[in-house]
């Protein structure tokens, strides 16, 4: 197999049309095993538009690449990688598992990097994938690539200080890498380092190092200041954009719950599915469905919840989709059904660290609570707590924090229960725009009553009902909260 470089393919005198056409869009020639040019140009533009954080778009070149060279192991991967950022996961897993079927034919480092994404995406072994992201690393310390795998890996596990070193290393070994900028501000936005997430943001503008994944940091930053301006203006920016537009309406469908303005909310998930349907990513209008199901179990509209989490986790295999959709069932006592999917979901994914030790921990905790067993959920949660300040998985928000903050409540352990909810309280970076984050308030009242501490009690249902200040009427919890806080006063 000839694995052509940059010297070869600048010297080729028939590539001259090609030539100019990369250079046109300013597209660096990277070194790939294939035996077809057109086919390396392909991938170049592809791997080029991917760099902007333009997943969708680089789709098409890494497909005809693809076309060209049936063979082309690290097309393949590519094309796996790029469908895992747009949430169809099933078909980065065909994509990545065909790559690495292929992998005898590459070259050592191209192996290294179809080995780490097949262990990040596909399997989901964190451990293994971190292994050779470090054996990349240090084979090859000039490339941007490792850092950037480690970046997505250690926010995806809640190790957020190294998130943040592993995506300024990104920047630093190669500052045109568009997307890390985004990445950049998030990895600050996790950590509550608002200050320097604006900075970051900032900084991006003005070199013009625009990208959805700086757009939608720049929504959840304005959120966390409470700049509805803000919000609203990358939510215009992103209106008519196809791939992209449905990722703002249901960021607005998550605001929206988390105001418990709950029609809107719905509205505004109807529409996101709607249009990742148009875009053709139907495991990404799954998850929304899914995500919606959470919405609703836990605003305790339990009807509302099975009917979108039924069907939403027969639609995908998309973990983060069908993590929402059994928990969303769990939350709404449907237990016989939750713990059945639970059972299936660890068989189909038992190397996965975030399915073994922060969903499932998560979902059994909450059957067990269904079922009157508060110690148990809270013994199920401990394989959790390394993870539960993971933050990439949009799914998260610190789930297994809530759960496990409710459950002492119900084993009547309620300093712990404070301790967990306040957690969450002051992790505003990572909950950002979920019902969690307000819903902590209530529940952080809840326990303040309990232990008869009725000062601080007010004060947290004061902050409930503050934010919820705008919320539809007719929401059973803030009917529920609102008698509880005048309890208070009698």
């Amino acid at each position: 197999m000839r694995r052509w470089t940059r010297r070869q393919f600048s010297y080729a005198k028939d590539l001259a049309k090609s030539l100019n056409s990369v250079q046109r869009f300013d597209t660096p020639l990277p070194e790939a095993t294939t035996p077809s040019l057109d086919a390396l140009q392909a991938y170049a533009l592809g791997r080029a538009t991917s760099i902007r954080g333009e997943f969708a778009a680089s789709i098409p070149f890494l497909q005809r690449s693809i076309s060209l060279d049936p063979n082309f192991a690290m097309a393949y991967a590519a094309l796996g990688s790029e469908y895992e950022f747009l949430d169809e996961t099933t078909l980065a897993g065909e994509y990545v598992r065909r790559a690495y079927d292929l992998r005898a034919r590459v070259t050592e480092l191209e192996k290294l990097e179809i080995e780490s994404t097949y262990y990040h995406y596909v399997t989901g072994d964190m451990e293994k994938a971190r292994q050779v992201y470090e054996l990349e690393a240090q084979t090859y310390p000039r490339s941007a690539r490792p850092p950037g795998g480690l970046w997505l890996l250690y926010a995806q596990i809640g190790q957020l200080d190294k998130a943040l070193a592993q995506i300024r290393e990104v920047i630093w070994l190669d500052p045109t890498v568009v997307a890390a900028y985004g990445n950049l501000v998030s990895a600050y936005t996790y950590l509550d380092r608002l200050d320097e997430a604006r900075a970051a943001a900032q900084q991006a503008l003005e070199k013009r190092f625009d990208s959805f994944l700086l757009r939608i940091q720049l929504y959840r930053l304005a959120f966390l200041d409470h700049d509805a301006a803000g919000m609203e203006n990358q939510v215009k920016w992103a209106r008519g954009k196809p791939g992209i537009e449905d990722e703002f309406l249901q960021v607005e469908a998550d605001t929206a719950a988390y105001f418990a303005e709950v029609k809107k909310s719905r509205e505004f998930l109807r529409q996101a599915v709607a249009s990742a349907i148009q875009a053709q990513k139907k495991e990404k209008a799954a998850v929304f469905e899914a995500r919606g199901a959470l919405r609703e179990a836990l605003f305790g509209n339990m009807e509302e919840a099975r009917l979108l989490a039924i069907p939403a986790s027969g639609r995908s295999d998309n973990r983060e989709a069908q993590y929402s959709a059994v928990l969303a069932l769990a939350l709404a006592g449907d237990t016989v059904r939750a713990q059945l999917l639970a059972n299936d979901f660890a068989k189909r994914y038992p190397e996965d660290t975030i399915v073994q030790f922060n969903y499932l921990p998560t979902i059994r905790a909450q059957i067990a609570l269904n079922r009157g067993n508060p110690s148990e959920a809270i013994d199920n949660l401990q394989a959790a707590v390394p993870y539960e300040l993971g933050a990439i998985t949009v799914a998260l928000y610190m789930c297994p924090v809530y759960v496990r903050a409710n459950a002492y409540l119900a084993a009547h352990q309620v300093a712990q229960a404070v301790g967990e909810f306040q957690k969450i309280i002051d992790h505003r970076g990572i909950v950002r725009n979920h019902i969690v984050g307000a819903l902590a308030h209530l529940q952080l009242a809840r326990a303040y009553t309990i232990i008869g501490d009725k000062s601080r009690a007010k004060s947290a249902y004061q902050d409930f009902l503050n934010l919820w200040k705008d919320a539809d009427s007719d929401v059973p919890l803030l009917k529920q909260a609102k008698a509880e806080y005048a309890n208070l006063h009698l």
